[in-house]
């Protein structure tokens, strides 16, 4: 979705969001207050959400996701050099499931993670990144198809992924989903929610990411007692900012959705305050458990709100890992690892383990060849997706070569992605409930991708 496809008045509502908790530009406020009864009548058991666990920085798959059996490590090993992870450390993570006789083990800081994917509660998905269209080699070579926008670039990157656009995208992929299953929502303005700073991801036409703050929900200091100790004070305050009826078009909508955000605040920390404290413990010295314990938090409040349909964005940042990597990257891996087990009992505990489908992304993925003590920017990369609903103990898409030279490594062991982000983000939009045509028209070009590589992901 390109920036040429939103309306001016699309801009207009994304340029009048506020990130207090609850705010959403004017239309998608509306369809809150409209859906609300709709809501209500619904069963709380009919539940959905996407949680996008996002690496900042560009995760390298090469030692997430390792070659095991003998001459694929001997031909990994000899692309990494000195950064490579030695074969008999991989033994406690080899995976059960085998393509074509190659055996793949995860990192030992993943090691948290097996139980689930021998359970078959998660998948990894095999050379996935950013593309217009199934893409060759020579097709790449030859610059004969339309590529993505400023490949290996940090932030165009992070948007391809989350938007299919460079930086300055108006709409992502989980937003646009979100619009489609949105209206069932008593709180419409609660949908998409983001833990972690901006994210195009979670940007719709109509949705418009709420920002929450990990620690909990705040205190509208101005009006619980903090302006001068004056109830006088506080009147005029609200009364100021939520004052609809002003000349001027923009402090008309601004107040509209300064209303329309103290109110949604206030209800939020009223659900939450009424929402039994989780018995699932989370690692707090870990951000990123921190911003899960929140998602499953907000979920175990779903019913309280009216929510049907939820889309959450988190982040973990330092995966730019030129240098240090045999340092850093385990300690990045462990609390991703960490984080994830947690969340998922939280859901565990709150019954909801098949409502809730988890999955990473990232940047790009990076070369397989090393820099000395790191690797560089690269492309495709393999990611993992985790819930009730996954079928899981399984390895979905094409592996590539273990070693340089293959036939998707466009230079340095620089992966050409043999899945599209697309196809993940159909098959989570349909588990979803988005149907065909608003897929299509939430994902350009899944029509030029194979259905079936992910069909078999999810089940209803």
């Amino acid at each position: 979705m390109t920036s040429d496809s939103l309306s001016r008045r699309a801009f207009l509502q994304r340029g009048a969001a506020l990130s207090l908790a609850g705010a959403a530009a004017p239309f998608a406020l509306n369809l809150a207050t409209m859906a609300e009864a709709a809501a209500q009548s619904t069963g709380a058991d009919d539940y959905k959400a996407l949680v996008c666990v996002f690496l900042q920085g560009g995760n390298d798959h090469g030692n997430t996701l390792i070659p095991y059996d003998d001459a694929s490590h001997a031909s990994y090993a000899a692309a990494r050099g000195s950064v490579a992870l030695g074969r008999d450390a991989l033994a406690p993570t080899v995976l059960s499931t085998s393509l074509g006789g190659r055996q793949l083990a995860m990192a030992p800081s993943l090691a948290p993670l097996k139980p689930l994917f021998d359970a078959g509660r998660m998948a990894w998905l095999l050379n996935v990144g950013t593309l217009v269209q199934p893409t060759t080699l020579a097709q790449y070579t030859a610059r004969s198809v339309p590529l993505p926008a400023k490949l290996f670039s940090h932030n165009d990157q992070q948007s391809a992924w989350q938007s299919y656009g460079p930086e300055g995208t108006l709409a992502g992929w989980g937003g646009l989903a979100a619009d489609a299953v949105m209206s069932g929502n008593g709180k419409a303005s609660l949908t998409c929610i983001n833990t972690a700073g901006n994210a195009v991801y979670l940007s719709g036409r109509n949705a418009v990411p709420c920002m929450i703050n990990p620690s909990g929900v705040p205190s509208l200091y101005a009006l619980n007692g903090g302006l001068f100790g004056s109830a006088g004070c506080e009147a005029a305050f609200r009364q100021l900012v939520t004052q609809t009826s002003q000349a001027h078009v923009l402090a008309s909508e601004h107040a509209r959705v300064m209303a329309r955000a103290i109110d949604v605040n206030a209800q939020l920390q009223a659900a939450m305050a009424a929402t039994p404290a989780l018995a699932t413990g989370f690692d707090g010295a870990n951000a990123l458990a921190n911003q899960l314990r929140m998602v499953a938090q907000l979920i175990a409040a779903r019913g309280r709100l009216g929510m049907r349909r939820q889309v959450f964005f988190v982040s973990l940042p330092g995966f730019d890992l030129h240098d240090n990597l045999l340092s850093r990257h385990p300690l990045l891996l462990g609390q991703l690892a960490s984080a994830l087990v947690s969340f998922q009992a939280a859901l565990d505990e709150l019954n909801v383990a098949r409502q809730v489908t988890t999955f990473t992304a990232s940047d790009f993925g990076r070369t397989l060849s090393s820099n000395g003590d790191g690797s560089d920017h690269g492309w495709g990369g393999h990611h993992l997706v985790m819930g009730g609903a996954v079928r899981g103990n399984a390895l979905y898409g094409q592996l590539p070569d273990a070693g340089l030279g293959g036939d998707t490594d466009t230079g340095q062991g620089r992966l050409l992605p043999t899945m599209g982000v697309q196809q993940l983000a159909g098959a989570l939009g349909r588990w979803m409930g988005v149907s065909p045509t608003d897929l299509n028209a939430v994902n350009p070009g899944l029509g030029y991708f194979n259905a079936g590589t992910l069909s078999g992901l999810l089940t209803v």
